[in-house]
């Protein structure tokens, strides 16, 4: 294939929270009674975001679900790197450093909240969750866990690119179709239990010669 590259796409927007959502985040101490499991932060601002590498990893995986059932049977990624296996010309096959697709088409950005400011705790709940004793039928165990509230909002940024003899439709139809799948299932952890459920307010930007800006950024 060529490796010309002919343009970029973006598909450009805002991510509303529907429910709570959790993308877990390491503890920077330790300390009697404080959180066990806190939500990823911008270390700067201490606002929550989204990494880009949680939505392509969720976006990937929906989209193998749909496409890739018997190709990802152990558990792993789809790596077939076969020419018509969109899965894997977008995002790159698994584990398959020498193949024929090309660089990775879809690239994604750290999605930012788009309300800046203010105290970064206004935007997070503690949700108590509770492990259930069989025998009893009692709640035992509790454990406080943090989320982002219903109704925040987050600007995402996906780059599309387009080399010399792609199928650019097919391409571009196919991240929003993985969009809408996690409309349908859940973005983040424990989307079982009610968490994550988002919906996306997006426009395609045809070429993408800009990107979304911070809003936590500094002028």
């Amino acid at each position: 294939m060529s490796l010309k590259l002919i343009k970029h796409v973006g598909i450009v927007g805002t991510i509303e929270c529907l429910t709570g959502l959790r993308i877990g985040g390491a503890k920077d101490d330790i300390e009697i009674g404080g959180m066990d499991n806190p939500i990823i932060r911008d270390p700067r601002t201490r606002m929550p975001y989204i990494p880009g590498s949680s939505l392509k990893g969720k976006l990937r995986s929906a989209l193998e679900y749909r496409y890739c059932g018997a190709k990802i049977a152990r558990g792993e990624p789809c790596g077939c790197a076969e020419p018509d296996c969109v899965v894997c010309r977008l995002f790159g096959p698994h584990r398959k450093p020498h193949h024929g697709l090309g660089p990775t088409r879809v690239l994604v950005r750290d999605a930012r909240m788009d309300s800046a400011g203010g105290d970064p705790d206004q935007w997070i709940e503690i949700k108590t969750e509770n492990m259930i004793d069989r025998r009893t039928g009692v709640a035992t165990n509790p454990r406080p866990v943090e989320r982002v509230v219903p109704g925040t909002k987050f600007s995402f940024e996906i780059s599309v690119r387009i080399f010399d003899g792609d199928d650019v439709k097919k391409l571009v139809d196919t991240v929003k179709e993985g969009l809408r799948l996690i409309e349908a299932e859940y973005l983040g952890a424990s989307g079982s239990r009610g968490y994550g459920k988002v919906r996306f307010d997006y426009t395609v930007l045809d070429p993408f010669l800009g990107r979304v800006p911070d809003p936590t950024a500094q002028a």
